[in-house]
């Protein structure tokens, strides 16, 4: 009990669950979940995705929860905890954040850019395109943004667990929760006539989103779309890189993972949800189907800004609301992931929290003022075995999103599965007598399905199946 508060924990479900929440919301469900769904036959592929979050996902999320609250540890030790030869486990685990880390800073400096141009005045449709360009590749801009936004993500970090980590979650979500839902009715009411004369209205996006769209479906289509939708998952909720495991040793031993686990999926896949209902009947509405062919940074610093423009006087408010809500979403994920580190060098080398902060925070800043330079002084193109190219963002993106996450969450699987059994796991949840209903889809899931489905992933980033979106 020393040592739970010497590193610190939640003051119960809520707090837990809104972190843990705040670190699975995050770019991932903003701009890309939107842009596969409309992909994807919209309604069809939340109702795959629906099917997989409470059973690829639940397996994921409670068995690195229950590991962090077991062990009471952060990965790079909690792995050793349960078995000395899976200690490298934990060793990439701890990784893999910081490879995230500095180019999720970086980017989340270009939101603060962006938010900050909608304060002084929008951006206009013609100049949207040039504008994001001209930004990125500039020398010094980008590192000040970037800066800026890990300076705040540090800020929190020093503070703690529960001052800093769980304060910042229960202001953020719930405020990130009422802009996006915001923002998303204000969608619905929208209405534009093209040049051509075509009316298209917000509703008109809503059913486009919500709408099954069977036609042309055949097997190898819909595995693609299970494939996405299993990718947009599995990097969204936050698995396979430390952080739920060291979230899950700051759970207090009279918390209900079982339950915990249940609002996570919940809060994840409503915010993924409410993002597809924000941004389709926008983009459908001013730009009609060739508008939901973007995703990724192209979605969000230039086909958004285009359709913030095509609103008139109201699209600069629509537009702070917007950049506000994302900049909430990317710094409780990136508090989530420099605290994996911090937590994992606290527990590994016993130093205090200061120490390990100002470490990794040192390191970040460099590895992401690189990062920044990748898209001017150190510009180069890479071509990568999923066929997509690549600059210094997207290697980095690439390794640790692509190869380590889907091999860190299999050996995880094969070593809860098989090795230790997953009755370690069912009893840590059960450890004060709760009900577990979902014993038996967990243990068939955690040692045969989810394993095989994460192997189908790691063989799609490697070029040997279906070309990664």
């Amino acid at each position: 009990m020393e040592t739970q508060k010497k590193r610190g924990n939640f003051s119960g479900s809520l707090g837990f669950v809104l972190a843990a929440a705040g670190s699975a919301v995050g770019l991932g469900n903003i701009w890309r979940f939107p842009y596969l769904a409309a992909k994807d036959g919209g309604g069809l592929f939340l109702l795959v995705y629906v099917v997989l979050a409470l059973t690829f996902g639940f397996a994921l999320l409670t068995s690195e929860i229950a590991i962090g609250r077991k062990t009471g540890q952060s990965p790079l030790t909690a792995y050793g905890e349960l078995s000395k030869k899976w200690k490298w486990i934990g060793v990439f685990a701890c990784i893999i954040p910081a490879m995230i880390l500095p180019y999720y800073s970086a980017i989340g400096g270009w939101i603060l850019k962006y938010m900050g141009d909608y304060f002084m005045g929008g951006i206009a449709a013609g100049e949207a395109d040039a504008h994001f360009g001209g930004f990125i590749t500039a020398q010094w801009s980008p590192i000040i943004w970037f800066l800026l936004f890990l300076a705040a993500t540090i800020f929190v970090v020093y503070k703690g667990v529960d001052r800093g980590i769980e304060r910042l979650s229960r202001i953020l979500m719930p405020a990130l929760l009422v802009l996006i839902i915001g923002i998303s009715v204000f969608s619905l009411t929208l209405s534009h006539t093209d040049d051509a004369g075509v009316t298209r209205t917000g509703i008109d996006g809503l059913l486009v989103y919500l709408i099954p769209n069977f036609e042309g479906l055949t097997f190898n289509k819909f595995f693609t779309v299970l494939m996405d939708a299993m990718g947009q998952l599995f990097y969204s909720i936050s698995v396979a890189m430390g952080i739920m495991i060291t979230y899950g040793s700051y759970v207090k031993k009279e918390t209900n993972i079982a339950k915990s686990v249940n609002h996570i999926e919940i809060f994840d896949t409503a915010v993924a949800f409410l993002a597809g209902l924000m941004i389709i009947p926008a983009v459908y509405t001013f730009m009609g189907h060739d508008g939901l062919s973007a995703s990724g940074p192209t979605l969000m610093f230039k086909s958004l800004p285009k359709v913030f423009d095509a609103m008139g006087g109201i699209g600069t408010f629509v537009g702070i609301a917007f950049f506000l809500m994302v900049a909430f979403a990317a710094l409780t994920s990136s508090v989530s992931l420099l605290e994996a580190i911090v937590s994992s060098l606290m527990d590994q080398f016993k130093i205090e929290r200061k120490k390990s902060v100002v470490l990794v925070s040192a390191v970040t800043a460099v590895l992401g003022i690189i990062v920044c330079l990748g898209y001017n002084v150190f510009y180069f193109e890479l071509t990568l075995p999923n066929g997509s190219v690549a600059q210094i963002l997207d290697i980095m993106d690439y390794i640790s999103n692509y190869i380590l996450m889907p091999v860190v969450s299999i050996a995880t699987c094969l070593l809860i599965g098989w090795v230790v059994g997953p009755k370690t796991i069912i009893d840590e949840v059960t450890l004060n007598g709760e009900t577990f209903k979902r014993k038996g889809l967990y243990t068939v899931m955690v040692k045969y399905v989810t394993p095989v489905l994460l192997l189908l992933l790691l063989l799609q980033a490697l070029g040997l199946i279906l070309k990664a979106n």
